[in-house]
């Protein structure tokens, strides 16, 4: 009776805890969006107030404009009736003073001197001013091509508003494509458009999209997780993610739009599966001369110079060679019992595969010389056995010690391969089929193809000599492997 409340009272407390888990990051998320709401809220005032200081500025410089232009209007009429009332009072003098003459003339009783002064007379009226002005105004008052109305402007300002938001996007998961450790993500627009063709919510001049990986198929962040990637000033309704490594089950996306200066909401996050194998060296398993460093292991002699060829002695020179000679064994130190030791200069890695298709690469460092990669059953390798000796590990050799080599080795038996030495190995093992593939990638060349069927449990091999090795890992099957796959030819036909 006890322990069956136990187990209900610990399946409450797992349930309490997951709560618990799930409220603290809705906490945080409720705190992260109060903080983002006041930084926001204070930005969109300030926009604000400077897009109302450059409407005013806009006015009073339309304004001051308008002004200048009546008041050039003003002072050119001005001149022209100025002038033109000076030329009249002057007419009107001269023709005052010959009127008066006149007058006078007639009060003459002398003939000839009457008569002189009446043809000075009629030669002054001739050439009289007053005959000569015109006796209209050069300009008028009227100003009303001046006449403004602002009326449709005034009620434009009325209706300033705020810009429209941006409405959500759909991710259009069918277009959608995971592939080669690339995302791609299409959607579509969201909002009806209105009688001008214009979207609702302005025109969109950009996209946001942000993505997070996750191991879990939900939109929010679980304690621990990593927080979203932004990608910025996106012009298409689709974009790409290269580079990836799909170390997570899933990457969740999310998309908005962005008019001239809103951003809308996010679309509803959209999880993509991007399962693929990942794995590490099990460094309890690394020969003593091995040295473990996250995704690179490198041959490390524990101070016997036998170990480096470069510096062997005169006395060695006799000694017999081959296309990959081993080192004279050297008594180092040994931690654990699963340590490899001797000639074998093996590690292991940590994750097993049982089932389904794994891919990985292997890069080997500057300056080295001799290695294996491949897989094994952990059980059929001894303390001191090395890679390809036993039925039970397939593996590749490379060498460049004395002369180059490459070659597909599995139980004790050895397949030349003539190719050049790869710098870049891609290692693909399908289980249920039985298919274990060596490919040069940076050539899109099979190396090998093992042909067998699995019994156990596989876990990647390694032997370093001389030099190191890195590996690449959270790599989906390549898509040139289904090349590779149909017609399953290799450098060597060698089925073992």
């Amino acid at each position: 009776m006890m322990d069956t409340q136990k187990e209900a009272l610990c399946r409450i407390i797992s349930t309490l805890a997951n709560k618990n888990e799930e409220l603290q990051t809705f906490l945080e998320a409720v705190d992260n969006t109060l903080t983002g709401l006041q930084e926001e809220s204070c930005k969109v005032m300030s926009e604000l107030e400077a897009e109302l200081e450059q409407l005013s500025s806009a006015l009073e410089e339309k304004g001051a404009e308008l002004r200048d232009v009546i008041k050039e209007a003003k002072q050119r009429k001005e001149a022209e009736l100025h002038k033109q009332m000076s030329e009249g009072k002057s007419a009107l003098l001269s023709c005052e003073e010959l009127l008066e003459f006149a007058n006078q003339t007639l009060t003459i009783t002398n003939e000839e001197e009457f008569l002189k002064a009446a043809k000075q007379i009629k030669e002054r009226v001739t050439m009289a001013p007053a005959f000569r002005l015109t006796t209209r105004p050069v300009a008028s008052e009227n100003m009303s091509q001046f006449t403004v109305d602002f009326s449709s402007e005034r009620a434009g300002l009325q209706r300033l508003h705020f810009l429209p938001v941006p409405r959500a996007p759909e991710i259009d998961v069918s277009s959608c494509v995971v592939r080669d450790n690339t995302v791609t993500v299409a959607w579509q627009p969201a909002g009806e458009a209105d009688s001008d063709g214009e979207r609702v919510g302005g025109r969109i001049e950009r996209y946001e999209l942000e993505y997070r990986k996750t191991n879990r198929d939900s939109s929010l962040r679980a304690a621990g997780e990593a927080c979203w990637e932004k990608i910025h000033d996106i012009r298409e309704t689709h974009v790409t993610i290269s580079g990836l490594k799909f170390d997570s089950g899933f990457v969740v996306v999310r998309v908005r739009a962005r008019n001239k200066a809103a951003a809308g909401e996010f679309s509803e996050p959209v999880a993509m599966e991007t399962r693929a194998y990942n794995f590490g060296f099990d460094a309890v398993t690394a020969h003593a001369e091995l040295k473990v460093q996250g995704d690179s292991v490198t041959w490390e002699p524990q101070g016997v110079k036998g170990h480096d060829p470069r510096l062997r002695g005169k006395e060695n020179k006799s000694s017999s060679r081959s296309a990959t000679p081993s080192p004279n064994k050297t008594a180092g130190s040994r931690s654990g019992r699963d340590r490899f030791a001797g000639e074998s200069y093996t590690v292991l890695g940590d994750q097993e595969m049982a089932g389904s298709c794994h891919y990985w690469e292997l890069r080997p460092l500057t300056d080295w010389k001799s290695f294996s990669v491949g897989v094994a059953y952990r059980a059929s390798l001894g303390r001191f056995d090395q890679l390809g000796k036993s039925a039970g590990s397939w593996c590749l050799h490379a060498s460049q010690w004395l002369q180059s080599s490459l070659a597909a080795k599995h139980n004790n038996k050895a397949k030349a391969l003539d190719w050049p030495l790869p710098q870049r190995i891609g290692i693909y093992c399908d289980y249920d089929n039985g298919d274990l593939s060596f490919i040069d990638v940076d050539r899109h060349r099979l190396l090998h193809s093992f042909k067998t069927k699995f019994s156990q449990p596989l876990i990647p091999a390694f032997t370093v000599w001389c030099g190191g090795i890195t590996i690449t890992t959270g790599l989906q099957v390549p898509s040139f492997m289904g090349n590779f796959l149909s017609t399953n030819q290799s450098l060597s036909n060698l089925s073992q």
